[in-house]
């Protein structure tokens, strides 16, 4: 079985974006928790759910390819 590198990188660059979004996701909704009487709270409410969303799909995006580069690397062999 070998491995497809330049999609296995690309699938690492997926997981390394989605990094940093876990973290600040959770961070600006507790942010805007503990600010709820200011006028901005649905906003940055919504800009950390959008952001958490955003950290969901590229790790998702980024398993999957990883597991394209380890079972689909072979598909051009003649074996």
């Amino acid at each position: 079985m070998a491995t497809d590198k330049n999609i296995l990188a690309k699938g690492v660059k997926y997981l390394s974006g989605a990094l940093p979004l876990l973290f600040l996701g959770p961070v600006i909704i507790n942010s805007a928790f503990k600010n709820q009487e200011s006028p901005l709270y649905p906003y940055v409410l919504g800009l950390g759910i959008i952001i958490a969303l955003a950290a969901m799909f590229l790790i998702f995006k980024g398993i999957t390819t990883l597991v394209k580069s380890m079972f689909d690397g072979d598909k051009n062999t003649n074996t």
